[in-house]
Protein backbone atom coordinates (compact mmCIF):
# COMPACT_ATOMS: atom_id res chain seq x y z
CA UNK A 1 0.00 0.00 0.00
CA UNK A 2 1.59 3.09 -1.72
CA UNK A 3 1.08 7.13 -0.70
CA UNK A 4 -0.11 8.86 2.30
CA UNK A 5 -2.47 6.22 4.66
CA UNK A 6 -4.71 7.75 6.99
CA UNK A 7 -5.94 5.78 10.10
CA UNK A 8 -9.26 6.23 11.55
CA UNK A 9 -10.22 5.00 14.91
CA UNK A 10 -13.84 5.97 15.01
CA UNK A 11 -16.20 6.76 18.62
CA UNK A 12 -19.57 8.15 18.98
CA UNK A 13 -18.54 11.74 19.53
CA UNK A 14 -14.65 11.98 18.89
CA UNK A 15 -12.68 10.49 16.06
CA UNK A 16 -9.36 10.00 16.15
CA UNK A 17 -7.07 10.45 13.19
CA UNK A 18 -3.72 9.56 12.45
CA UNK A 19 -1.93 10.28 9.19
CA UNK A 20 0.98 8.29 8.03
CA UNK A 21 3.62 9.27 4.93
CA UNK A 22 6.90 8.69 3.72
CA UNK A 23 7.23 5.72 6.38
CA UNK A 24 6.35 8.56 9.64
CA UNK A 25 3.12 9.47 11.61
CA UNK A 26 3.01 13.17 10.26
CA UNK A 27 0.04 13.55 13.04
CA UNK A 28 -2.24 11.65 15.17
CA UNK A 29 -5.11 14.40 15.98
CA UNK A 30 -8.53 13.79 17.53
CA UNK A 31 -11.57 15.51 15.82
CA UNK A 32 -15.25 15.98 16.26
CA UNK A 33 -17.53 14.43 13.84
CA UNK A 34 -18.47 17.47 11.83
CA UNK A 35 -14.39 18.83 11.66
CA UNK A 36 -13.74 15.22 10.16
CA UNK A 37 -16.36 15.65 7.60
CA UNK A 38 -14.93 19.50 6.42
CA UNK A 39 -10.76 17.87 7.18
CA UNK A 40 -12.42 15.05 4.44
CA UNK A 41 -13.50 17.70 2.04
CA UNK A 42 -10.84 19.41 1.72
CA UNK A 43 -8.28 16.63 1.99
CA UNK A 44 -6.63 15.18 -1.59
CA UNK A 45 -7.35 11.56 -2.48
CA UNK A 46 -5.96 9.43 0.29
CA UNK A 47 -6.53 6.08 1.64
CA UNK A 48 -8.39 6.12 4.99
CA UNK A 49 -8.65 2.83 6.72
CA UNK A 50 -11.53 2.58 9.55
CA UNK A 51 -11.46 -0.11 11.84
CA UNK A 52 -14.80 -2.29 11.37
CA UNK A 53 -17.58 -1.05 13.92
CA UNK A 54 -21.39 0.19 13.91
CA UNK A 55 -20.56 3.53 12.29
CA UNK A 56 -17.53 2.09 9.78
CA UNK A 57 -20.04 1.52 7.03
CA UNK A 58 -21.38 5.25 7.20
CA UNK A 59 -17.75 6.91 7.50
CA UNK A 60 -16.73 4.64 4.45
CA UNK A 61 -19.36 6.17 2.01
CA UNK A 62 -19.04 9.37 3.27
CA UNK A 63 -14.90 9.23 2.56
CA UNK A 64 -15.63 7.44 -0.88
CA UNK A 65 -17.92 10.54 -1.60
CA UNK A 66 -15.12 13.09 -1.10
CA UNK A 67 -12.93 10.93 -3.54
CA UNK A 68 -10.90 8.98 -1.07
CA UNK A 69 -10.17 5.28 -1.47
CA UNK A 70 -11.56 4.09 1.66
CA UNK A 71 -11.32 0.30 3.42
CA UNK A 72 -12.41 -1.27 6.86
CA UNK A 73 -9.72 -3.75 8.66
CA UNK A 74 -10.70 -6.09 11.59
CA UNK A 75 -10.81 -4.63 14.91
CA UNK A 76 -9.12 -7.88 15.89
CA UNK A 77 -6.81 -7.65 13.78
CA UNK A 78 -6.24 -4.44 14.64
CA UNK A 79 -6.08 -5.39 18.80
CA UNK A 80 -3.06 -7.72 18.07
CA UNK A 81 -1.37 -5.31 16.35
CA UNK A 82 -1.32 -2.56 18.68
CA UNK A 83 1.60 -2.67 20.87
CA UNK A 84 0.98 -0.26 24.40
CA UNK A 85 -2.08 0.00 26.23
CA UNK A 86 -5.88 0.50 24.64
CA UNK A 87 -5.74 4.26 23.57
CA UNK A 88 -7.42 6.84 21.40
CA UNK A 89 -4.08 7.62 19.68
CA UNK A 90 -2.46 4.16 20.06
CA UNK A 91 -5.96 2.26 18.26
CA UNK A 92 -5.34 4.87 15.14
CA UNK A 93 -1.51 4.11 14.72
CA UNK A 94 -2.26 0.39 15.15
CA UNK A 95 -4.83 0.46 12.52
CA UNK A 96 -2.11 2.04 10.15
CA UNK A 97 0.46 -0.30 11.53
CA UNK A 98 -2.57 -3.06 9.81
CA UNK A 99 -3.02 -2.01 6.97
CA UNK A 100 0.44 -2.28 6.30
CA UNK A 101 0.89 -5.76 6.40
CA UNK A 102 1.61 -8.16 4.44
CA UNK A 103 -1.93 -9.94 2.37
CA UNK A 104 -4.02 -8.15 4.81
CA UNK A 105 -8.04 -9.21 4.20
CA UNK A 106 -9.72 -5.95 4.12
CA UNK A 107 -13.86 -5.98 5.42
CA UNK A 108 -16.23 -5.24 3.27
CA UNK A 109 -18.42 -3.17 3.33
CA UNK A 110 -22.40 -2.46 2.50
CA UNK A 111 -24.08 -0.34 0.86
CA UNK A 112 -27.09 1.91 1.92
CA UNK A 113 -29.62 -0.43 1.02
CA UNK A 114 -27.86 -3.07 2.49
CA UNK A 115 -27.73 -1.79 5.58
CA UNK A 116 -31.47 -0.98 5.11
CA UNK A 117 -32.34 -4.49 4.82
CA UNK A 118 -29.73 -5.85 7.48
CA UNK A 119 -31.80 -3.13 9.92
CA UNK A 120 -35.13 -4.91 9.27
CA UNK A 121 -33.99 -8.16 9.84
CA UNK A 122 -32.23 -7.14 13.39
CA UNK A 123 -35.78 -5.38 14.22
CA UNK A 124 -37.88 -8.71 13.39
CA UNK A 125 -35.47 -11.06 15.57
CA UNK A 126 -35.79 -8.69 18.42
CA UNK A 127 -39.56 -9.05 18.03
CA UNK A 128 -39.70 -12.94 17.77
CA UNK A 129 -37.23 -12.86 20.49
CA UNK A 130 -39.48 -10.70 22.22
CA UNK A 131 -42.83 -12.22 21.14
CA UNK A 132 -41.21 -15.70 22.33
CA UNK A 133 -40.57 -14.14 26.04
CA UNK A 134 -44.12 -12.67 25.86
CA UNK A 135 -45.67 -15.86 25.30
CA UNK A 136 -43.42 -17.86 27.46
CA UNK A 137 -44.05 -15.39 30.15
CA UNK A 138 -48.08 -15.43 30.24
CA UNK A 139 -48.20 -19.09 29.77
CA UNK A 140 -46.49 -19.90 33.23
CA UNK A 141 -48.09 -16.83 34.69
CA UNK A 142 -51.65 -18.27 34.20
CA UNK A 143 -50.51 -22.06 34.97
CA UNK A 144 -49.74 -20.38 38.44
CA UNK A 145 -53.36 -20.25 38.82
CA UNK A 146 -54.03 -23.49 36.64
CA UNK A 147 -55.10 -21.86 33.61
CA UNK A 148 -53.31 -24.15 31.50
CA UNK A 149 -52.78 -22.82 27.53
CA UNK A 150 -53.11 -25.92 25.23
CA UNK A 151 -54.40 -26.00 21.45
CA UNK A 152 -57.47 -27.78 22.48
CA UNK A 153 -58.70 -24.24 25.02
CA UNK A 154 -58.00 -22.07 22.49
CA UNK A 155 -54.17 -21.41 22.50
CA UNK A 156 -52.89 -18.59 24.41
CA UNK A 157 -55.78 -16.17 23.03
CA UNK A 158 -58.53 -18.43 23.64
CA UNK A 159 -57.29 -18.64 27.85
CA UNK A 160 -56.76 -15.23 27.17
CA UNK A 161 -59.84 -14.39 26.48
CA UNK A 162 -61.91 -16.89 28.46
CA UNK A 163 -60.31 -15.77 31.41
CA UNK A 164 -61.06 -11.58 30.37
CA UNK A 165 -64.23 -12.57 29.94
CA UNK A 166 -65.41 -14.95 32.94
CA UNK A 167 -66.87 -12.67 35.72
CA UNK A 168 -66.72 -15.29 38.17
CA UNK A 169 -63.20 -16.51 38.48
CA UNK A 170 -62.32 -13.85 41.28
CA UNK A 171 -59.81 -11.72 39.70
CA UNK A 172 -59.40 -8.63 40.62
CA UNK A 173 -59.72 -6.06 37.90
CA UNK A 174 -56.29 -4.84 38.44
CA UNK A 175 -55.02 -8.18 37.68
CA UNK A 176 -57.83 -7.95 34.81
CA UNK A 177 -56.19 -4.88 33.68
CA UNK A 178 -52.52 -5.96 33.97
CA UNK A 179 -53.40 -9.08 32.18
CA UNK A 180 -55.55 -7.27 29.13
CA UNK A 181 -52.10 -4.81 28.81
CA UNK A 182 -50.18 -7.66 28.80
CA UNK A 183 -51.87 -9.44 25.86
CA UNK A 184 -52.43 -6.33 24.19
CA UNK A 185 -48.59 -5.56 24.15
CA UNK A 186 -47.82 -9.38 22.88
CA UNK A 187 -50.72 -8.76 19.64
CA UNK A 188 -47.85 -5.23 18.77
CA UNK A 189 -45.76 -7.39 18.50
CA UNK A 190 -47.16 -10.05 16.28
CA UNK A 191 -48.65 -7.36 14.81
CA UNK A 192 -44.66 -5.84 14.18
CA UNK A 193 -43.31 -8.80 12.90
CA UNK A 194 -45.88 -9.11 10.05
CA UNK A 195 -44.74 -5.87 9.22
CA UNK A 196 -41.38 -6.22 8.94
CA UNK A 197 -42.38 -9.98 6.84
CA UNK A 198 -43.98 -7.41 4.48
CA UNK A 199 -41.20 -5.06 4.59
CA UNK A 200 -38.72 -7.54 3.18
CA UNK A 201 -41.51 -9.12 0.52
CA UNK A 202 -41.60 -5.58 -1.03
CA UNK A 203 -38.10 -4.95 -0.66
CA UNK A 204 -36.86 -8.37 -2.54
CA UNK A 205 -38.76 -6.97 -5.52
CA UNK A 206 -36.46 -3.60 -5.79
CA UNK A 207 -33.20 -5.96 -5.34
CA UNK A 208 -32.99 -8.22 -8.54
CA UNK A 209 -29.80 -10.03 -7.11
CA UNK A 210 -31.49 -11.49 -3.62
CA UNK A 211 -34.39 -12.44 -6.13
CA UNK A 212 -31.87 -14.68 -7.87
CA UNK A 213 -31.37 -16.51 -4.72
CA UNK A 214 -34.67 -17.82 -4.92
CA UNK A 215 -34.03 -20.10 -7.44
CA UNK A 216 -31.91 -22.42 -4.77
CA UNK A 217 -33.39 -25.05 -3.38
CA UNK A 218 -34.46 -24.03 0.44
CA UNK A 219 -34.32 -20.38 0.40
CA UNK A 220 -37.13 -18.22 0.50
CA UNK A 221 -37.32 -14.82 1.43
CA UNK A 222 -35.65 -14.41 4.51
CA UNK A 223 -32.70 -16.49 3.30
CA UNK A 224 -32.28 -14.65 0.18
CA UNK A 225 -32.05 -11.11 2.03
CA UNK A 226 -29.53 -12.51 4.55
CA UNK A 227 -27.65 -14.29 1.83
CA UNK A 228 -28.03 -11.07 0.07
CA UNK A 229 -26.28 -8.89 2.97
CA UNK A 230 -23.70 -11.17 3.53
CA UNK A 231 -22.23 -12.16 0.23
CA UNK A 232 -23.90 -8.75 -1.89
CA UNK A 233 -21.13 -6.61 -0.62
CA UNK A 234 -20.54 -3.17 -1.74
CA UNK A 235 -17.58 -4.51 -3.58
CA UNK A 236 -18.43 -6.20 -6.34
CA UNK A 237 -16.27 -9.72 -7.06
CA UNK A 238 -14.97 -9.93 -3.41
CA UNK A 239 -16.91 -13.63 -3.25
CA UNK A 240 -16.15 -15.40 -6.54
CA UNK A 241 -16.04 -18.78 -5.51
CA UNK A 242 -18.74 -21.22 -3.10
CA UNK A 243 -15.93 -22.31 -1.14
CA UNK A 244 -15.47 -17.88 0.01
CA UNK A 245 -18.93 -17.74 0.11
CA UNK A 246 -19.49 -20.78 2.76
CA UNK A 247 -16.39 -19.34 4.61
CA UNK A 248 -17.70 -15.96 4.43
CA UNK A 249 -21.27 -17.18 6.11
CA UNK A 250 -19.49 -19.85 8.78
CA UNK A 251 -20.25 -23.22 7.08
CA UNK A 252 -16.66 -24.66 7.00
CA UNK A 253 -14.65 -26.34 9.57
CA UNK A 254 -12.44 -24.98 12.24
CA UNK A 255 -8.91 -25.20 10.81
CA UNK A 256 -5.96 -26.30 12.88
CA UNK A 257 -2.85 -27.43 10.88
CA UNK A 258 0.44 -27.77 11.65
CA UNK A 259 3.88 -29.36 11.00
CA UNK A 260 2.36 -30.19 6.82
CA UNK A 261 -0.51 -32.05 8.82
CA UNK A 262 -4.12 -31.33 7.68
CA UNK A 263 -6.43 -30.62 11.17
CA UNK A 264 -10.22 -29.87 10.26
CA UNK A 265 -12.55 -29.89 12.89
CA UNK A 266 -16.18 -29.01 13.26
CA UNK A 267 -18.44 -26.01 11.75
CA UNK A 268 -17.39 -23.24 14.19
CA UNK A 269 -20.11 -22.70 17.06
CA UNK A 270 -19.58 -19.24 17.72
CA UNK A 271 -19.86 -17.09 14.29
CA UNK A 272 -21.14 -14.10 13.04
CA UNK A 273 -23.57 -15.00 10.87
CA UNK A 274 -25.36 -17.91 12.86
CA UNK A 275 -28.65 -16.82 12.62
CA UNK A 276 -27.92 -17.21 8.76
CA UNK A 277 -26.90 -20.51 8.97
CA UNK A 278 -29.63 -21.65 11.50
CA UNK A 279 -32.04 -20.48 8.68
CA UNK A 280 -30.03 -22.23 5.69
CA UNK A 281 -30.04 -25.58 7.52
CA UNK A 282 -33.78 -25.08 8.17
CA UNK A 283 -34.24 -24.27 4.58
CA UNK A 284 -32.17 -27.29 3.26
CA UNK A 285 -34.25 -29.42 5.76
CA UNK A 286 -37.62 -29.15 4.95
CA UNK A 287 -36.86 -28.70 0.59
CA UNK A 288 -35.34 -32.57 1.14
CA UNK A 289 -38.88 -33.34 3.24
CA UNK A 290 -40.60 -31.71 0.61
CA UNK A 291 -38.52 -33.92 -2.03
CA UNK A 292 -39.05 -36.99 -0.02
CA UNK A 293 -42.77 -36.23 0.23
CA UNK A 294 -42.74 -35.78 -3.80
CA UNK A 295 -40.53 -39.29 -3.80
CA UNK A 296 -43.27 -40.70 -2.20
CA UNK A 297 -45.78 -39.48 -3.71
CA UNK A 298 -44.77 -40.22 -7.05
CA UNK A 299 -43.30 -44.05 -6.03
CA UNK A 300 -47.38 -44.43 -4.91
CA UNK A 301 -49.22 -43.89 -8.10
CA UNK A 302 -46.51 -46.40 -10.08
CA UNK A 303 -47.92 -48.79 -7.66
CA UNK A 304 -51.35 -47.50 -8.29
CA UNK A 305 -50.60 -48.27 -12.20
CA UNK A 306 -49.17 -51.24 -11.64
CA UNK A 307 -51.99 -52.89 -9.87
CA UNK A 308 -49.71 -53.20 -6.36
CA UNK A 309 -51.00 -51.94 -3.12
CA UNK A 310 -48.66 -50.03 -0.90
Amino acid sequence: MKGTIVGVDLAKNVIQVCVFKNNKVHSNTEMTPNEFIDWLANLAPVTIVFEACGMSNYWKQKAISFGHEAKLISAKLVSAVRQNQKADKNNALAIVQAALLLEVNFITGKTVEQQQLQSIMRLRELAIKQKTAMSNQLTLLLAEFNLMVSSRNGGLRGVIESTLENAENDFSSEFRAALEAAWQQYLSVVTSITTYDLCLEKSLVTHPEAQKLLKIEGVGTLNAITLYIALGCADIGVVSTGKDASACIGLTPIQYSSGGKVKLGSIGKHVKNSILRSQLITGALSAVSQKRSQDDGQNRLRHAHTGYRV
